[in-house]
């Protein structure tokens, strides 16, 4: 496998960061191209949980597929988070979509995968990517930045919906636009059809926020599966035993790790 770093431009001329991991060439395989999984970790918008990050993107790549983390913009860095962090992900899905050759990846099989603040960002990019404003004013096609799939991990929708209140001095951290603020919003037909996981005791981002996203994927008839489990906390990650910080020995539950399997299966139903 090769790793790599790589700095890209977004389609507002803001450079961000990516981490590839590439599997090599092995022989004459049955299926010679990979699938992508991109990979947008979590952490409140202010750090980047390492935990949602390259381990994750390692599970991916011992299931066949090529993976890359993805960085997006802070509170702390100069700037708004939006819409840039959203088009992140498009400029990610667009560069290896036109570098699919380069990479052996299948460009019809790249799949966004984001958890907790990330699930926002990465729910978000779909909305943006369908939105006829955000096309014209950022010069890209719905076919060029659209995943064809995405996994959204005990994801943060709707900016209003977590379980504690927002400091004063932060509110005007918070987005106005209503379209941004609730992703859920941005849900069209052409949304990819999505994967959710979600533990019921989320003391952080509430449960809510995958009940609203799931209802409006049912409005417009798109394709879901969705797995809340009776608990697990917030910010489980892979969920297991050497992914466990010290003093949170919640964060290993055998069973909200099934998340992993049951997407893999989910993706091969899917794909076929």
């Amino acid at each position: 496998m090769k790793v790599n770093d790589l700095t890209l431009t977004n389609f507002n001329q803001r450079k961000f960061q990516l981490h590839t991991y590439t599997l090599g060439s092995i022989g004459e395989l049955v299926t010679p191209k990979h699938p992508l999984a991109i990979v947008i970790p979590g952490g409140s918008f202010d750090h980047l949980s390492k935990r949602e990050g390259e381990p994750v993107a390692l599970a991916f790549n011992n299931c066949g597929f090529n993976s890359v983390v993805m960085e997006y913009n802070l509170v702390q860095d100069e700037g708004d988070i939006y819409p840039d962090a959203g088009l992140d992900v498009l400029t990610t899905v667009k560069y290896f979509r036109e570098h699919a050759q380069e990479y052996q990846i299948d460009p019809e099989k790249i799949v966004t995968i984001g958890f907790s603040a990330g699930g926002h960002v990465t729910s978000f990019a779909n909305s943006m990517a369908n939105s006829a404003k955000y096309q014209q004013e950022f010069g890209f096609k719905s076919e060029e930045v659209l995943p064809n799939k995405t996994i959204l991990g005990y994801p943060l929708i709707n900016l209003t919906k977590i379980g504690f209140d927002i400091p004063a001095d932060e509110q005007d951290k918070v987005p106005a636009d209503e379209f941004i603020k609730d992703s859920s919003l941005g849900v069209t037909a052409n949304t990819p059809a999505t994967f959710i996981f979600h533990a019921w005791d989320d003391p952080i981002v509430l449960v809510t926020n995958t009940f609203e996203y799931i209802e409006a994927l049912q409005e417009k008839k798109v394709p879901c599966e969705v797995h809340i489990f009776n608990r697990g906390g917030h910010g489980f990650s892979l969920a297991r035993k050497d992914m466990v910080v010290k003093g949170r020995e919640w964060q290993e539950n055998p069973h909200a790790a099934h998340w992993f399997e049951l997407a893999q299966e989910w993706l091969t139903s899917e794909w076929q």
